[in-house]
């Protein structure tokens, strides 16, 4: 039996169309976006975070603690919904500030997991700085999981 190697794809070089500050508006929303995750991602998430806290993939352990099934890390969700962000701005070297508070964990069941629903609207411009801030919104279950999520960019 013969394998033939296979070639490796090329990443693009073209660098991705950066957000112009007068595309921008009060008002403006953004194409929101769903992160599915499941276990497997979990356990990769802890793998690659060093948070390996057994409420991210050991459901009897989760439950044992008083939760209702194992739970998604909350700085995978918080890295999640500023995805819809950077992909907006187009680099996310732009967004210079990030914040959120935890309202609510993601549940994430052994059976098809769970959809993190994100979504934005431009809360202020400032034209002195060319400084957009962006307010999230981020559900899961039909729950708000992040509360107070404001993501600032600054622009060309």
């Amino acid at each position: 039996m013969s394998t033939t190697p296979s070639t490796p794809s090329t990443p693009s070089t073209t660098p991705a169309a950066v957000r112009s500050f007068s595309e921008v508006s009060v008002g403006d929303a953004l194409p929101a976006t769903t992160v599915h995750v499941d276990r497997a991602r979990l356990v990769q998430y802890a793998g690659a975070s060093l948070d390996r806290n057994r409420i991210h993939w050991d459901e009897p352990f989760a439950k044992a603690v008083g939760l209702p099934d194992v739970i998604a890390h909350g700085m995978f969700t918080m890295g999640s919904a500023v995805t819809l962000v950077t992909a907006w701005v187009g680099d996310a070297g732009r967004v210079v500030e990030y914040g959120v508070r935890f309202t609510r964990p993601v549940v994430v069941p052994y059976d098809g997991g769970a959809d993190i629903e994100v979504s934005g609207v431009v809360k202020s411009v400032d034209p002195e700085a060319k400084r957009v801030t962006v307010e999230l919104t981020a559900t899961a279950a039909g729950e708000k999981v992040l509360g107070r999520a404001l993501a600032v960019a600054v622009l060309d």
